[in-house]
């Protein structure tokens, strides 16, 4: 596999990814009181993640600890959602789950990549392998990614306010659950290194290897695409109907990235709790913006929604790297 490996880096980049690591943990801890851990939908209640296995509350706060990351969100009619301080709209019937996507769209060439070409041969492997297509995996690392000043997504990218790292802004105990479930691309890959143990589960001399692997894009790319096929299988397991297209696609799967996939049901269902919404709000946003936002609309699940929404619909746009959408 070509990219990244933790001792091809240089000595700079490599004391930041040992400082980074250092702080991973406690970080991960921080946050999770910050923006709380109390989940009330069933699968959370059994401990189990989008993927149906056991996992902890780590794996399921992808990137809820990142600063400003965003949302607009289905703007079609076929999925009807409002704010707890709203009037109620019509709940969403139960849809049958559909296959991950069309098979045209899944062998889509992703283009419109400019800086960041040299990703697409993984991108789009990464969307044979996983069923997402590639236009809205490089819509969603778009989204995540810090960039350059020519535009480039970084591979270092992290976040100073929590462990998140690398394109897909995943968070230590998030990447360490997608190695130890079997079947991912990242599972592959650790068990090819020797770096799980006869349980499945990531060693400890080998934890510090596998993080440091967050820095490869290829690697970075294929966990965004396993985990968001974890996520948008959630979301129809709870009857949402995410649609079939990719910008569907791409905008349900950084809903999950984004607020985790209990959070996400709820936002699409019947809308998250005022205080849920301001505690997300803050931790995406900063206590005074939140608190003025809030203000401003008089509820705080109208004004965590807005600013989702909006974030989502101005960010995650994978017709922008849709080959066959630039031809036409």
């Amino acid at each position: 596999m070509s990219g990244i490996e933790f001792n091809r880096l240089s000595p700079e980049a490599r004391a930041q990814v040992i400082y980074s690591q250092a702080k991973s943990e406690i970080n991960d801890k921080l946050w999770e009181a910050a923006i709380g851990g109390s989940r009330d939908d069933d699968d959370h209640k059994k401990g189990m993640d989008p993927f149906g296995r056991q996992s902890s509350l780590a794996g399921m706060l992808p990137s809820l600890g990142r600063p400003a990351s965003p949302a607009g969100m289905f703007h079609g009619p076929h999925i009807p959602v409002a704010g707890m301080c709203d009037t109620p709209s019509v709940i969403p019937a139960i849809q049958p789950q559909a296959p991950i996507a069309p098979a045209d769209d899944i062998d889509a060439k992703v283009g419109g990549l400019g800086p960041n070409a040299i990703h697409a041969p993984a991108l789009e492997r990464a969307a044979q392998r996983s069923g997402i297509p590639s236009p809205a995996l490089a819509a969603i690392v778009d989204a995540e990614a810090a960039k350059r000043p020519d535009g480039a997504w970084n591979p270092h990218s992290r976040n100073p306010r929590s462990s998140a790292a690398g394109l897909g802004q995943f968070l230590s105990g998030t990447w360490v659950d997608m190695a130890e479930r079997p079947g991912t691309w990242l599972n592959e890959h650790a068990q090819s290194k020797g770096w799980l143990n006869a349980k499945g589960e990531v060693t400890r001399a080998n934890r510090s290897a596998l993080l440091s692997l967050r820095y490869d894009p290829e690697a970075s790319i294929n966990t965004t695409a396993d985990y968001a096929r974890g996520n948008i299988d959630h979301l129809r397991r709870s009857g949402i109907r995410v649609g079939d297209t990719p910008s569907e696609f791409a905008r349900a799967a950084y809903l999950g990235h984004h607020l985790g996939p209990g959070d996400a049901v709820r936002f699409l269902g019947g809308g998250l709790s005022p205080s849920r919404a301001e505690t997300l709000l803050k931790a995406q946003i900063g206590s005074r913006k939140a608190t003025n936002q809030i203000q401003s609309t008089g509820c705080a699940a109208t004004a965590h929604r807005k600013w989702l929404n909006g974030y989502i619909s101005s960010h995650i746009q994978p017709d922008k790297f849709s080959e066959s959408t630039r031809a036409a």
